[in-house]
């Protein structure tokens, strides 16, 4: 269908497939009426911002495999200055969809049929077993337009139900005496870029009426214990026959074996992999001892070595005792799995060191520990807690400009 303007001589020209009741010019914004005689010039649209639209007439988009072409756009406004886009896009089979964009973010609509009585507003509506809480109701006004369109806009305000369930949301309009409901989806901005390849896209900015948070927060919940609860029974199977285990407990004389190395008897480990303790004590006076274990797998022959300092000392200074250190010291091997093994220790003390004789060391493979079961546990509690206080702060800025929110005071 051609068009030519008469206010400023452009002409368009787009196959629609439907019939024109009114034309706006994408040029000057002239609007045009359809009677007997064909579209007349009624009056001019003069909005605030020109060519304020990021679709243009005649744009192709694809969505789920279906080209739509874009046959008309309206910008809307409401008290407070507020206003959006929305574009009417039409098929080949002459289905009609529509798009409405705020603040960069994108709204797929479609018709339905289904009828609400919403003229006293009430909180909340039923669609599809789901339930739809009232966002706002206003009276909105047309200030801008271009292309075609199968109806008269309106010289009169827009009566606007809106109802959300993120990421859907019901809007119910009411124009020029007929009342329409359109199902809408929030889209994200990358399936707006793949459908319109060459359109530049606004910026996002704030959190749209039915954008759904980064995150199910119940879903999360739900797989948090799901694998909480795999991960203690897993635990549990594992080391529910396992317990504390003496694998070494003797006294290495000094005389013997000071900076020689004791060789162990050997031992067999059953079970899940657990913390070996190695607690060792002397009788240091002023002095230091050493000693360094190397636990060998007599399988793979490999070695674990682990060392510790023992130190003591004590003295009178300023009119104060005073000591520093200990006679006995523990630390660990970690992980020690299942297998047969044995030790080799090497004892050392200082050489000016003749009052002390032994070293006493007991070696215990430790009954396994819940501790990185309740570490894991902690840090799913933490990290859902974070994801719940974030939702609970997306959710009010959503509800920010409505006067329905619940989380107004």
């Amino acid at each position: 269908m051609k068009v030519p303007c008469y206010d400023c001589n452009t002409v368009t020209e787009l196959e629609v497939g439907f019939e024109v009741k009114s034309f706006v010019c994408p040029n000057c914004h002239s609007l045009y009426i359809a009677d007997s005689e064909g579209l007349r010039l009624r009056s001019k649209f003069k909005p605030k911002v020109i060519n304020d639209f990021t679709l243009k007439i005649g744009d192709k988009g694809n969505f789920n495999g279906i080209e739509y072409i874009v046959t008309g756009a309206i910008t809307k406004k409401v008290y407070g200055g507020y206003h959006w886009a929305e574009y009417i896009l039409k098929n080949n089979a002459g289905d009609f969809v529509y798009l409405s964009e705020s603040d960069g973010h994108w709204i797929f609509l479609t018709e339905i049929e289904e009828k609400f009585d919403v003229r006293t507003h009430p909180k909340s509506i039923a669609y599809d077993n789901s339930s739809f809480h009232l966002y706002e109701y206003s009276d909105t006004e047309i200030d801008n337009a271009q292309g075609y369109f199968d109806f008269e806009l309106p010289s009169k305000k827009v009566h606007l139900t809106e109802y959300i369930q993120p990421p859907l949301m019901i809007s119910i309009e009411k124009m020029n005496g007929v009342e329409t409901a359109f199902l809408g989806e929030y889209i994200s901005k990358s399936k707006i870029k793949k459908a319109f390849l060459n359109a530049h896209l606004p910026y996002q900015t704030g959190v749209n009426i039915a954008q759904p948070y980064y995150f199910d927060v119940n879903n999360t919940a739900i797989i948090f214990c799901i694998f909480l609860l795999m991960i203690i029974s897993t635990n549990w199977y594992i080391y529910k026959d396992q317990s504390e285990q003496v694998v070494f407990n003797k006294a290495i004389p000094f005389t013997d074996f000071n900076d020689r190395e004791f060789t162990g008897e050997s031992f067999v480990l059953k079970g899940g992999s657990a913390p070996m303790t190695i607690h060792v004590s002397t009788d240091v006076d002023n002095s230091w001892a050493n000693v360094d274990v190397a636990l060998v797998n007599e399988t793979s022959n490999d070695e674990i070595h682990a060392n510790k300092d023992i130190e003591y000392y004590h003295g009178y200074e300023d009119g104060e005792s005073w000591t520093e250190g200990n006679w006995s010291e523990k630390f660990n091997i970690c992980g020690v799995k299942e297998g047969k093994y044995h030790l080799l220790i090497k004892p050392l003390k200082a050489p000016e060191d003749t009052k002390n004789t032994a070293m006493k060391i007991k070696v215990v493979w430790n009954e396994p520990s819940n501790r990185n079961v309740w570490i894991i546990a902690i840090l799913m509690i933490v990290v859902y807690v974070v994801i719940r206080y974030f939702k609970i702060n997306f959710e009010k800025t959503r509800w920010a400009n409505s006067d329905y929110s619940p989380y107004s005071e």
